[in-house]
């Protein structure tokens, strides 16, 4: 596809500094570009890059000031790299989808299947699923019986969906992710064993929610285990049984979220963070990597680091001591030596 910086300027209600006719048909980063590329500055970090670019147009904000020449087209909207994200959509959106049923996909006779759909080689199909309108499920994907997803939804190849789980619309699963499995439910026993209770709920996951590749979501064992509507997670999470993730919340790859702990909405959790059971998170709060959660964030919007975490103002006042600890013992130690000797004398 090409497009014409007039073209795209009109599509992001952005204005052009340059040549509107000039066309791209390709994206790239703003230090590989070509011509013919249309790249974007967001973070002012790589500004540099702007003044010899190859990249035929770039996007800039509006408040962009140039420090020197700059040879790209340029495109000046609110938000460069919201703009972007958006013609990504477009372009993604214009790739050719693939329809249809391939032979060797299993669907059983019970099974309602909407319309415009994509069903690949080696799926299954369980009794009494429902399969909305406009969704895509790829090679080797498993979905249990009873189990219900919504329209426009896309399930990636090696996704497993167990027995009566429930996908809102619009949302996405990636390669090798498992929704329903059992929630690790294990009743110690007098004997030093541990007898497995059954989990019986399901795992529901409301619209608009995508989830990376290789994430496992188990299912409740009375109820529900609930992912709210907007939820993006990453790649590498494990989220336990009969927890309730708010809207619009974000976690980065390899957090981890013990069983009955909730979730508020607008959270934002970075990498490897976990939070222990049984919790109650409040809206908007932010946990830097490697957060260690151990007790209820009552608080909103609060932000917290370290394990176990604290506030963030206390942590960076922490970290200054943690840096001259090594200088804080010596001197303690110089100190006892000191003490010892008066001690001596006065003896």
């Amino acid at each position: 596809m090409e497009f014409t910086a007039a073209a795209i300027a009109g599509f992001l209600n952005g204005e052009v500094e340059g040549d509107p006719g000039i066309r791209v048909n390709t994206i790239a980063k703003i230090e590989e570009g070509s011509e013919g590329a249309l790249s974007f500055l967001a973070n002012p970090k790589y500004e540099h890059y702007i003044y010899d670019t190859k990249s035929s147009i770039v996007l800039v904000n509006r408040s962009f000031a140039a420090t020197g020449k700059i040879s790209a087209t340029l495109i000046r909207v609110e938000n460069s790299y919201e703009a972007f994200a958006s013609l990504l959509r477009l372009v993604d959106q214009a790739r050719p989808r693939k329809k249809g049923v391939h032979p060797s996909a299993v669907i059983e006779p019970s099974a309602r299947i909407g319309n415009d759909i994509y069903i690949g080689p080696y799926a299954y199909v369980g009794e009494n699923v429902v399969i909305g309108d406009g969704s895509s499920i790829y090679p080797h994907v498993y979905i249990g019986d009873n189990t219900t997803v919504g329209k426009n939804c896309t399930m990636y190849s090696g996704v497993k969906i167990y027995h009566e789980c429930i996908i809102g619309e619009n949302c996405t699963i990636h390669a090798g992710s498992v929704i329903g499995s059992d929630g690790f439910g294990f009743a110690p026993q007098s004997d030093s064993e541990f007898m497995k209770i059954p989990q019986l709920g399901n795992v529901i996951l409301e619209d608009m929610v995508e989830i990376g590749s290789n994430v496992s979501i188990d299912r409740a064992t009375m109820g529900s285990t609930i992912i709210r509507r907007g939820v993006k997670i990453d790649n590498l999470v494990q989220i336990g049984h009969n927890v309730e993730v708010g809207e619009n919340t974000v976690m980065a790859g390899q957090t981890g979220i013990a069983g009955s702990t909730k979730i508020g909405r607008n959270c934002m959790f970075a990498g490897q963070v976990g939070i222990a059971g049984h919790l109650k998170i409040a809206d908007g709060t932010k946990i830097g990597a490697q957060g260690g959660i151990p007790g209820d964030i009552r608080e909103e919007n609060s932000v917290v680091l370290g394990s176990p975490a604290i506030d963030v103002r206390q942590f960076l006042k922490s970290s200054v001591v943690f840096k001259k600890l090594p200088e804080l013992k010596s001197k303690v130690e110089s100190l006892e030596k000191q003490l010892e000797e008066i001690r001596k004398n006065l003896g």
